[in-house]
């Protein structure tokens, strides 16, 4: 509130009548001007929309309040120089056995496994259920799923079959939405059509209903609107301290409270991430054409947000609530930096590029929900187990990808396999345990990519360079076939579709290649290039090597099997080799 008094001045001139009877009247006139300034756009759109039922995991929250706090805690990553964070110590070790602690006579329930965060938590905790594990979840909210979809193909729902969590009637349940052709689109440069990609539209609150109660029907226990206080480490346990006063012990803890885990940022000691993927978008009704789904659509050019350049990526689907129902996200990848846009400020260019984009009238549209959401990538992830008994399972995702659940589908019947051989076997050590989290060379080589779809400032490249790099490195791999362009668009990389798109792109455009080196920086492209030596490396240890060692790895002593089968998993999905057509 700015309070103004606004007084009738003098200039020198006598007004005596006047001031005399103003004093007679007792008033001296004052006048209180408040100004407020306008509701943005976003805000006003966000708090005409009935928002019920939101829940915990990325996308799950939909209120402009919740809006706000993600921008509070994006500036606060952004402003920082190193840490962003101050890191609460949340995991102890303890020398010596839990049974002999003074906690050692107050646990309530004692499991084999627990898992903290249940949104992608209750998929392996079923898979690790299924095996005849006792296991446990700690949600801090009601575990459900959101109301909006998760797009993904039908090849990775059969993944969640063939590791025990679903049956094949569950998926044509939870699937509220099918749509073909699938668009690679570059705004005036060209486009790419394929068949069955991430074609699917699955509700989360069906899935998380359906996979919730199998889980619980194998003896799953989950505890709901309980928080994480403390974990202690002890020789022989993992004790989980609950806010609320319950004490758990497990043999094994798992990590699955994401990004902005508490423990993560304990591990990273509060440092900033080295990469972040910012996404908004909504769920609107009103779009007649409503049968095909945008997998990546780039802006023509690098746009200005404020104090940055950003450049824009698009992705749009139907959804199963209505025929004229259709999601669109914009994204964009940053480094975070003091003058990073907030959310609200791409939700601005979002409503104003959208209906363009769509090809439609914003009038015409009504607004169902907003979603937006940060994801935050670091070089060096996935982590190793910083403790024994504890495992991390934040670290599989994609650079360049903005939801979890594709990249859990892929690894999760390798991740519960190994973790029941842990258990059974007492390899519970950090070292044993980070053999299931290990170095994967095309995952380290998806860090390339984000740089290069990075808008820089003062990189000296044409505005149009993203969007162009992109077109030809797309219609490079469709030259090549499905071989090539499928695994790349499902986040799978490897070494011989990896090497034909370089060569071709060299080949057909030799003179995009210094815009490239401007555009990712030396430094970089030498750190890349040693993963992409990995990925050749891993590659031919999992064509020739595995098929001469899996036959003895039975006869191995059970440690030296449980490493033996671990390496062999870490060559092959690092290699991208376990993809599937």
């Amino acid at each position: 509130m700015v309070v103004l008094q606004l007084q009738q001045p003098n200039y020198g001139i006598s007004r005596r009548p006047s001031l005399q009877r103003r004093r007679r009247q007792g008033a001296l006139r004052t006048v209180c001007l408040q100004t407020q300034a306008l509701p943005s756009r976003t805000q006003r759109i966000m708090e005409s929309i009935s928002v019920s039922g939101e829940v915990g995991g990325a996308g799950g929250a939909y209120s402009y309040n919740a809006l706000k706090r993600l921008d509070q805690l994006w500036t606060s990553i952004c402003s920082a120089q190193t840490v962003y964070q101050e890191p609460q110590k949340v995991v102890s070790s303890i020398p010596g056995l839990f049974k002999h602690s003074a906690l050692g006579d107050k646990a309530v329930e004692t499991f084999d496994v627990l898992i903290c965060g249940g949104t992608l938590g209750i998929f392996i905790a079923t898979a690790l259920s299924s095996k005849g594990l006792q296991v446990g979840i700690v949600e801090r909210n009601i575990l459900k799923g959101r109301e909006q979809e998760w797009n993904i193909s039908r090849k990775e729902l059969l993944e969640l079959v063939e590791a025990g969590i679903l049956v094949e009637d569950d998926i044509e349940q939870v699937t509220v939405a099918k749509f073909n052709p699938n668009r690679c689109g570059f705004e005036g440069k060209g486009e790419i059509w394929i068949e069955d990609i991430l074609n699917l539209g699955v509700s989360p609150a069906k899935l998380i209903e359906i996979v919730k109660r199998r889980f619980k029907s194998l003896g799953g226990v989950i505890f709901e609107g309980y928080s994480v206080s403390n974990i202690c480490i002890y020789e022989d346990a993992a004790v989980l301290q609950l806010a609320e006063g319950n004490i758990l012990s497990t043999c094994l803890l798992i990590d699955a409270m994401g990004n902005f885990s508490p423990v993560v940022k304990q591990i990273r000691g509060g440092r900033k991430p080295d990469g972040v993927c910012l996404v908004v978008g909504s769920c609107a009704r009103g779009f007649t054409n409503n049968s095909t789904s945008d997998v990546i659509y780039s802006s023509s050019s690098v746009k200005k947000v404020g104090e940055s350049e950003v450049q824009y990526f698009w992705e749009a689907f139907p959804t199963g609530s209505g025929p004229m129902d259709r999601t669109t996200y914009m994204f964009t990848y940053v480094d975070p930096q003091p003058k990073c846009p907030k959310l609200e400020d791409l939700l601005e260019d979002y409503w104003d590029m959208m209906p363009e984009y769509q090809g439609v009238s914003f009038k015409d549209l009504q607004i169902l929900r907003v979603v937006f959401g940060i994801f935050p990538t670091y070089r060096d992830s996935p982590l190793p187990a910083a403790f024994d008994r504890f495992g991390d399972a934040s670290g599989i995702q994609s650079p360049v990808s903005f939801g979890g659940f594709g990249s859990l589908t892929r690894h999760l019947e390798r991740l519960s396999t190994g973790i029941y051989e842990a258990i059974t076997g007492n390899f519970l050590d950090s070292y044993s345990l980070s053999l299931l989290n290990p170095y994967m060379p095309n995952l380290s080589a998806s860090w390339l990519f984000q740089r290069a779809m990075s808008a820089k400032q003062l990189s000296n490249v044409s505005p149009d360079f993203i969007s162009e790099l992109l077109y030809v490195n797309f219609r490079s791999m469709q030259r090549l076939g499905d071989p090539v362009l499928r695994p790349f668009l499902q986040d799978v990389i490897q070494f011989g579709p990896l090497v034909k798109t370089l060569g071709l792109v060299m080949l057909s455009k030799p003179q995009i290649l210094p815009s490239i080196f401007k555009q990712v920086g030396v430094p970089v492209l030498l750190d890349w290039s040693g993963h992409f030596v990995m990925l050749g490396y891993y590659t031919f240890l999992s064509t020739f090597i595995d098929p001469a060692i899996r036959p003895l790895i039975n006869a191995f002593p059970a440690k030296m099997k449980y490493k033996g089968k671990r390496y062999l998993e870490a060559w092959k999905y690092g290699a991208g080799l376990d993809y599937k057509q």
